[in-house]
């Protein structure tokens, strides 16, 4: 589960001084126990308890203008600071199940009941309400591809809640938590690693009843330009060819793959693609391949004409009746 941190006994601190803190002092968010130790600076904006509802009072009058242009969460998120490429800093809004809010959204906006981990590690305290819940869960990924179906060896730890001026830190690619409401509103504070790494490293959901992942949620701009650009074929296929061929991040490679299969000009040549990309040194690429290759001869079985018994009586067989 999240690493539990101690918060520390420091004062009440302000937003200002937290920057202040977090410019000055030396930290690399790949190295567990330097990040982890920005908790109790953290911990001491949290005691504050003035801070968030003045910055939500003076966003309201200039309706939200500074979220609007820095922002590119949903409502639940409200930044604290416009990210500056070593670190985010954000609220996060967690409403009862039944609030009016989750009613109309719905609980997916508010990712609850939905198994994933992370693809970055970030600082997490109780600030407001009672906290949400979680069902945690450990992985191992240095030992997984990440297929969809594929066993991933998950742990359970516990349920715990987020209480306030509890601190934790959620481990990128480790921790997996199934978030449940809180009993009643509350608000988490952040602090976000930035890695420069990050759009490549994948973040999953998973499958909590049969142990799998069910899909990787990630998927950056170049990806989905590719996507197009293989659809026009000329350069765009060549630059996907390429891709899939020696791009360092296999995801990307996987994205070329598909997206020169989808641009096929017909089945047999699709199936040539896949049939290639399974024998890739990637296991991701290969694996897919396998288990599109699968697919599509599974479908070819269902969509083949059934063979039709011939009638009785032909291939010499003796009519009934007849002597």
């Amino acid at each position: 589960m999240p690493r539990l941190i101690d918060p520390g006994r420091g004062g009440a601190i302000g937003l200002d001084d937290l920057i202040e803190a977090l410019e000055t002092t030396p930290f690399d968010v790949r190295d567990e126990d330097s990040f982890a130790g920005l908790g109790p600076l953290l911990a001491r904006l949290g005691r504050n308890r003035d801070f968030l509802a003045d910055l939500a009072i003076a966003e309201l009058k200039t309706r939200c203008e500074a979220q609007s242009a820095s922002s590119g969460y949903g409502p639940q998120v409200f930044l604290l600071r416009p990210p500056n490429g070593r670190y985010v800093l954000r609220a996060n809004f967690w409403p009862a199940r039944d609030e009016p809010v989750t009613r109309a959204s719905g609980t997916a906006a508010f990712f609850y009941d939905l198994p994933h981990d992370h693809n970055f590690s970030f600082l997490t305290y109780g600030y407001f309400g009672p906290g949400y819940w979680s069902d945690y869960y450990e992985y191992d990924p240095d030992l997984r591809v990440g297929l969809p179906g594929e066993h991933a060896g998950l742990r359970l730890i516990e349920r715990a809640r987020l209480e306030p001026e509890r601190l934790m830190l959620y481990r990128r690619s480790r921790d997996i938590h199934v978030q449940l409401p809180p009993e009643a509103f509350s608000v988490s504070l952040n602090i976000l690693g930035s890695d420069p790494a990050q759009p490549w490293i994948d973040q999953y959901r998973f499958d909590i009843s049969s142990g799998t992942f069910a899909e990787a949620l990630t998927c950056t701009a170049a990806e989905a330009l590719l996507t197009l650009a293989a659809q026009f074929g000329g350069e765009g296929s060549e630059l996907a060819r390429d891709f899939a061929r020696r791009h360092p991040c296999d995801r990307m490679r996987l994205t070329a793959v598909t997206a020169l299969a989808a641009a096929a000009p017909d089945p047999d040549a699709a199936h040539a693609i896949f049939v290639t990309a399974a024998d890739s040194s990637s296991g991701l690429v290969a694996g897919h391949a396998r288990q599109r290759l699968a697919a599509m001869e599974a479908l070819q079985r269902r969509s083949a004409p059934e063979r039709t018994q011939p009638p009785l009586g032909s291939g010499g067989e003796a009519l009934a009746g007849t002597a």
